[in-house]
């Protein structure tokens, strides 16, 4: 059997593989030219010289490329850059904001001790802010008691810190003093 094939080129022309982008970066307008392809996390190392996100597994399991987009923890490794088009994005270097004061969970770590290598922290840090907030606006975990109304602010003791910073790893073994940090400032 003799079979044709059709060699010549295609006649539309290969889809754009860049988008304009424009993201507030810890309070910061940045309007970008970005790789479909490219995560958040290294349009943020790479691009914008913000290296405290840490690239660790590369598959969103460990956490330590946690940063907030739109006030919500997020794993940068995991998020295409483009995608995130006019959201506002916050990384461990902007949770001070232009102050020199540092935010409060960045203080409590400091207060306590809880890290050690420091890898994680960063990303340990912002996941704690985000899980405040999501406790504050009435977002159960895991481990919320069923009772707890609906939408209310859930109440933070030791096991629902732990649930809600679970998707945070430290090799170092800092968890208890991550904890004490994080209920130093509840609110």
């Amino acid at each position: 059997m003799d079979s044709q094939h059709d060699s010549a080129p295609a006649s539309r022309p290969p889809a754009p593989s860049r988008s304009q982008t424009a993201l507030r970066v810890n309070g910061k307008p940045h309007t970008l030219t970005v790789d479909h392809r490219r995560v958040l996390l290294d349009l943020l190392r790479e691009d914008l010289d913000l290296a405290g996100a840490k690239k660790g597994c590369d598959h969103g399991q460990c956490g330590a490329c946690t940063v907030l987009v739109d006030g919500r923890r997020v794993n940068s490794c995991l998020l295409l850059a483009v995608a995130l088009d006019g959201c506002e994005i916050t990384t461990v270097e902007g949770l001070a904001g232009d102050g020199e004061e540092l935010h409060p969970v960045q203080r409590a770590f400091l207060d306590r001790d809880a890290f050690q290598c420091g890898y994680c922290t960063p990303g340990q840090i912002c996941s704690a802010v985000g899980a405040l907030a999501e406790a504050a606006a009435g977002h159960p975990s895991h481990v919320t008691d069923p009772g707890t109304p609906s939408g209310e602010p859930v109440a933070l003791g030791r096991d629902e810190i732990r649930e809600r910073l679970s998707g945070n790893l430290c090799r170092c073994g800092a968890y208890p003093r991550i904890a004490d940090a994080v209920e130093d400032v509840i609110p």
